[in-house]
């Protein structure tokens, strides 16, 4: 038995109650057991075991796992969860969501380290995750299953189905965008790229009315609905788009980096640090109050940084510099690191 095999046997089982998955396994037992005690041919009970095996794969190709029926025309890759959500959102509002299919790629390609084509890259990644993130990857093997399984999806893509790669002005997207194309490269299916944040500041700004989105996660679904209207086979790629985005994909991954964001449309390595200085001025910029000692909780501090940053980096990697800046003796710590809403900063005294 293969990987793909494991994970589709898996996901199947995983995604029943425990209502609906012991009548199967009770059926299976009552069968093995006739043929235990000779009252059913072997032969026969493989026959029904093949049969019972069938109908619970069968059932949950229904319910749970992503399994595009043969009649699906298009095959939507986002990167980020709050992305995907407003996207099948968008499909349900155009009754599409039978015919146009969703995966999810849910790496925030900006940062850590980016080895995602090895089992030691994978890793190492991991491993980063769970030493500087709050709520990183603890289990490496959940962590595996979850890549793997992006790879049976990517695998399960109909022939016939037109592949559609979003993606917009953001480290994390245009990452993310050369990594799908990285793994879609051998695929004879049509693949097109469309900037989703462009595409509905072209269809929505006006000179008296203009919103600049720094992620696809930004974009309300009824606006990203009219957009996926208007999709059309001019944004196809053709070989060499292919082979030139896989190429950068590899050059990216061969940097020793964690940090990266995008400048003069491309992706730019920069040192670890990059955003201390900019922390360290949106705290004196707050003011903190003299009322709490000059303390100011890290989530206001990180709330004004998100919002003033120009770049999308999540708060993930700004609650982790603060937390280096603290361990470095530039700021004082009140209350417990366990999360940002957890604990208040200042500038060491």
């Amino acid at each position: 038995m293969n990987l793909k095999d494991f994970l589709v046997i898996k996901r199947a089982t995983d995604g029943l109650g425990e209502g609906e998955l012991k009548p199967y396994l009770q059926l299976m037992l009552a069968k093995i057991k006739l043929m235990m005690q000779q009252e059913r041919t072997s032969e026969t009970v493989a026959h029904d075991l093949i049969e019972l095996y069938d109908e619970l794969m069968g059932l949950q190709e229904r319910k749970v796992f992503w399994s595009p029926v043969p009649t699906c025309t298009h095959v939507h890759i986002v990167i980020g969860e709050s992305f995907a959500g407003s996207m099948k959102q968008a499909l349900r509002g155009l009754d599409l969501e039978e015919t146009h299919k969703v995966i999810t790629l849910q790496e925030n390609y900006a940062i850590g380290p980016l080895g995602l084509d090895s089992a030691e890259g994978r890793m190492e990644r991991r491993n980063w995750f769970s030493n500087n993130i709050i709520g990183g990857f603890e289990d490496y093997d959940e962590f595996e299953n979850e890549y793997n399984e992006i790879l049976v999806k990517l695998d399960l893509i109909p022939e016939g189905a037109e592949i559609v790669v979003w993606t917009s002005g953001n480290a994390c997207e245009q990452i993310g965008l050369r990594h799908a194309v990285h793994l879609l490269r051998s695929k004879t299916n049509a693949i097109s790229l469309y900037d989703a944040c462009a595409v509905c500041e072209e269809l929505y700004n006006r000179p008296d009315a203009f919103i600049h989105y720094r992620c696809s996660g930004e974009i309300p679904s009824e606006k990203l609905g009219e957009a996926i209207s208007r999709l059309d086979d001019k944004k196809r790629l053709d070989f060499a788009d292919i082979a030139r985005l896989d190429k950068e994909w590899k050059d990216i991954t061969e940097q020793s980096g964690i940090l990266r964001i995008w400048s003069d449309q491309g992706v730019l390595e920069v040192p670890a640090d990059y955003y201390d200085e900019y922390l360290l001025e949106k705290l004196d910029y707050l003011n903190p109050p003299d009322s709490d000692e000059g303390f100011l909780k890290s989530a206001r501090l990180i709330g004004e940084a998100i919002g003033y940053c120009e770049q999308f980096i999540g708060d993930a990697y700004f609650e982790y510099r603060l937390r280096e800046l603290i361990y470095k003796g530039v700021l004082e710590i009140k209350g417990v690191p366990a999360g940002m809403r957890f604990y208040s900063i200042r500038r060491k005294q």
